[in-house]
């Protein structure tokens, strides 16, 4: 009996190790690295060669309603909110690629099945664009068959709640760090999404979250010793520029 319950122990406490190992999110995309570039199709598939839980990507809506993968609002010239497509379409980028769509980005990623889509929704100038644009997010998103490895992240809580609308069973996180855990909770969010600053100033908030049963991405995490702090406070995942760094810590750390 009692070697019974010492497996049953032992197993539960393998199960809870697990589940604490905090997971890599490259930022981006794994970009820095030869060949690739912020948001490429290449650093997708950098991430997923390396083994990273998830790669994190941009996508914003045109003014003609095209949805487009890049981070700076305004990149070479052209705004991506009141450019059309057109405009942006021949924008290559810094590995010269040429500026994805998301529906390209997509079906890259379909390639690469390990890797989950940390796709972040890029804010718009009202409720109504947005939600337009989360409605066709949904569709080209199911349209692939992705919904599964999909997770959405953005900083608009109006964009949140129109995800949560439109893919109810789709993991939601939001990302602008002045909403405690208990109401990210209250709003039927995975969990929080914060800043290293944001962490920082509410030293309480990962415990709190996981008290609540959140997970915990803090981001952007590029100094060995912030990410030892994370890897040590048992955060979900960490979001970074350096994802090999990262991995290399947190093997160093769970040993």
């Amino acid at each position: 009996m009692k070697k019974i319950t010492f497996l049953v122990l032992a197993s539960c406490l393998f199960v809870l190790s697990v589940r604490a190992q905090t997971k890599v999110i490259c930022h981006r995309g794994f970009w820095l690295t030869p060949g690739s570039a912020q948001n490429s199709l290449t650093s997708f598939s950098k991430a997923d060669s390396i083994g990273a839980f998830g790669s994190e990507f941009d996508v914003w809506m045109t003014a003609n309603g095209k949805l487009v993968v890049n981070h700076d609002r305004v990149f070479k010239g052209a705004n991506m909110v009141t450019s059309r497509y057109s405009e942006i379409r021949n924008i290559l980028l810094d590995n010269g690629e040429q500026l994805p769509t998301l529906k390209e980005y997509l079906k890259n990623a379909k390639e690469y099945p390990n890797t989950k889509l940390i796709f972040e929704f890029k804010s718009l100038p009202n409720i109504l664009r947005e939600d337009e644009a989360v409605k066709k997010i949904v569709k080209c998103v199911n349209k692939y068959k992705l919904l599964d490895r999909t997770e959405f992240i953005a900083f608009s809580l109006n964009a949140c709640f129109a995800f949560r609308k439109y893919s109810p069973s789709a993991k939601v996180y939001y990302l602008g760090g002045n909403i405690t855990p208990k109401m990210c909770k209250s709003y039927g969010f995975a969990g929080i999404d914060y800043s290293l600053n944001t962490l920082n100033k509410n030293p309480t908030w990962v415990k709190d979250s996981h008290k609540l049963g959140l997970e915990v991405n803090v981001w952007t995490v590029d100094k060995k010793a912030d990410i030892e702090k994370y890897i040590s406070q048992g955060v979900d995942y960490i979001t970074t520029n350096y994802p090999v760094l990262l991995q290399s810590l947190i093997k160093k750390n769970t040993k």
